[in-house]
């Protein structure tokens, strides 16, 4: 299989609440909107759509709003973020920025409809995770 594409849909009721989130706070421009369906694309090409659950589109029995969902956006200067969406921008972590022995310095917010934004900058892997991946160690330089 060649993909020409990939990128999640979001089931929210919540769709211009959250096409709004995903504008102000992570750079996503719309490329196509109606009222129960919104297209998203960052100028870097990574694309994200948010969808009504409910409409008839959705076959019967997924008619279901999105749950346990966690969205990683892997950035240059996690602390930069932070300052930047919750410091000043307002947004509450649902896990403040901290370092984890596993490879990440990262923090936890929610969009609109519960999904969970998972900042990142990958770091050095500590202790007993150090061993533990496959090819190139995060945080270290080639």
């Amino acid at each position: 299989m060649k993909l020409t594409g990939f990128y999640p849909v979001v089931g929210t009721t919540l769709v211009a609440e959250s096409r709004d989130f995903y504008t102000r706070y992570f750079g996503f421009e719309i490329t196509f909107e109606v009222d129960w369906y919104v297209s998203l694309r960052r100028p870097d090409g990574y694309e994200l759509a948010l969808m009504d659950p409910t409409h008839p589109r959705i076959p019967e029995g997924f008619r279901k709003p999105v749950q346990g969902l966690i969205l990683n956006f892997e950035v240059a200067d996690v602390d930069a973020e932070y300052k930047r969406l919750v410091d000043e921008g307002g947004l509450t972590p649902k896990l403040t920025l901290r370092s984890e022995e596993f490879g990440q310095r990262h923090f936890i917010v929610a969009d609109p409809s519960g999904v969970s934004i998972d900042v990142i900058t990958p770091i050095e892997p500590t202790g007993e995770f150090f061993g533990m991946y496959v090819g190139e160690i995060p945080g270290q330089d080639g």
